[in-house]
């Protein structure tokens, strides 16, 4: 609802109301600097964000743990924050929390029955209904005898909104040392792209548009 949260907002604004207590339909009423919460509403509806990397992945024997921690290398390498979350581990509403304010996600997961791991799968499905915008992200995994995680991560990643990049990181069995190379070094390009969109301007929306 971002375009529709910053209309409300320069409606708002415009007639300059003064704003008391937040009491949304649901959740915490706000009543102390309610301010802070508009601030706050504006720049996720912006798609305004920080120079971070959330690095989110399921794992079943741990080739995809280690992908994601050479990504992670290979992200701070260019002076980019890294945030590396393991599923059902942490929980995916605390995730989607630390994405709200960063630029780039890398998600991966193992293949299992041709298919992403259920954890990652809820995961994608929050994503898809939430829609983030303006937000870099690609996939990455480890599969045995077939794949399918990675190709599946991709189109759900494409369906939620974000601007996906190929990695090139769907490995078969455990990672060699080249596997593990390339991972750092897509974690550089990605971490500069990061760096480079950020410096864009954020589009401001006006009007009534749909």
């Amino acid at each position: 609802f971002s375009r529709m949260v910053l209309r409300k907002l320069e409606e708002v604004a415009k007639a300059q109301i003064d704003i008391a207590t937040i009491a949304p339909s649901h959740g915490v009423i706000w009543r102390r600097d309610p301010g802070q919460i508009v601030e706050a509403y504006r720049r996720w509806a912006s798609g305004e964000a920080k120079e971070r990397v959330v690095i989110v992945y399921e794992t079943m024997w741990g080739s995809t743990e280690r992908l994601a921690l050479a990504l992670a290398e290979g992200v701070t390498d260019e002076g980019v924050e890294a945030m590396v979350r393991g599923l059902p581990m942490a929980d995916r509403t605390d995730v989607i929390k630390e994405l709200l304010e960063a630029k780039g996600l890398l998600v991966g997961s193992s293949t299992h029955n041709q298919r992403m791991l259920l954890n990652i799968a809820a995961f994608m499905d929050d994503l898809k209904g939430l829609r983030f915008t303006r937000k870099l992200a690609a996939a990455f995994g480890s599969h045995g005898w077939a794949g399918g995680a990675v190709p599946q991560l991709e189109q759900d990643l494409r369906e939620a909104g974000f601007d996906l990049f190929t990695a090139d990181l769907a490995v078969r069995w455990a990672p060699s040392e080249e596997d593990l190379a390339r991972a750092r070094e897509f974690g550089r390009t990605f971490a500069r792209e990061v760096i480079k969109s950020l410096a864009q301007p954020v589009p401001v929306h006006h009007g009534t548009e749909a």
